[in-house]
């Protein structure tokens, strides 16, 4: 426990000092979210992560140059009465575990995803995002977010090896769409699918690791990397526990076209997708 709770505060020191050069942004917003590389408790445990890691190690060598996925937006609710919570479901290269023991990890990151956030009187909000680690994420003002909105993200680079990305945020159900290319040097290490408790800076300069609202079922389908189906294997799973070791988000064994789960908040178990 001592060294897990360690490794957290650590990685929160480590945000608190990027903030101090981002507080015109937490200003400007009411409070500032920045999302983590993985925090590792173990090959298959993490206190901020939930969902499934792949990594150039564990891979056989493959770099990875392009990710794709699919999730409809969960419905937040607030678990604890009077409690601001937050999530983020995302895909990303960049961030996670090299190696299937998760003993290398990676600092790069380069994510796109959405928020569902509750305030402490219980009102939810959506939103969609991007963000270059170690910058703070960016909102997606142009897009309008809702529980149940079938969201495709993809992630490309141009030209392999360039470092010149590619986002191309899309919601299937309102028709809106965002696209925007970037330079970011990435090491190409990892490739992941994820629910997140994100780091959360408020005005006053408080830094929080964001308590998890109660999310409906996020499932992640169609994942690809390098343009080929992800293929993923339930070694490649990571739960969601904090600093005692507690489940809070747990996914599923892979869907039957390994391409997809479902992941499930305070639960220790979540059955997986019966089809494809």
């Amino acid at each position: 426990m001592v060294r897990r709770l360690s490794r957290l505060l650590t990685s929160v020191a480590m945000i608190a000092a990027v903030v101090t050069g981002a507080s015109g942004v937490a200003a400007a917003r009411g409070a500032a979210e920045f999302h983590r590389p993985i925090v590792v408790v173990g090959a298959n445990q993490s206190n901020n992560w939930s969902g499934y890691n792949q990594g150039t190690l564990e891979q056989g060598g493959e770099m990875f140059n392009a990710i794709t996925g699919s999730w409809i937006v969960p419905r937040a609710t607030q678990h604890t009465a009077g409690e601001a919570e937050f999530s983020s479901s995302w895909i990303g290269i960049g961030g996670g575990c090299v190696d299937a023991g998760c003993s290398v990890t990676d600092g790069t990151l380069i994510q796109a995803g959405t928020e569902q956030d509750v305030a402490a009187d219980g009102s939810a909000s959506y939103s969609a995002w991007y963000e270059l680690i170690p910058a703070p994420s960016i909102t997606i003002d142009s897009m309008t977010i809702h529980a149940g909105d079938r969201m495709r993200v993809s992630i490309r680079e141009g030209t392999p090896g360039s470092n010149v990305w590619t986002f191309d945020v899309r919601d299937a159900t309102t028709g809106e769409s965002f696209t925007l290319t970037v330079p970011y040097s990435s090491t190409h290490a990892t490739a992941e699918w994820i629910v997140e408790t994100p780091v959360v800076i408020d005005d006053g300069g408080n830094v929080t690791i964001g308590p998890l609202p109660d999310l409906s079922r996020v499932r992640f389908n169609r994942g690809r990397t390098n343009g080929a189906p992800a293929g993923l294997v339930a070694s490649e799973a990571i739960q969601l526990v904090d600093t005692d070791g507690t489940p809070l988000a747990t996914p599923s064994k892979p869907d039957p076209t390994a391409d997809g789960f479902r992941d499930c908040t305070f639960a220790k178990h979540c059955r997986a997708p019966a089809n494809g």
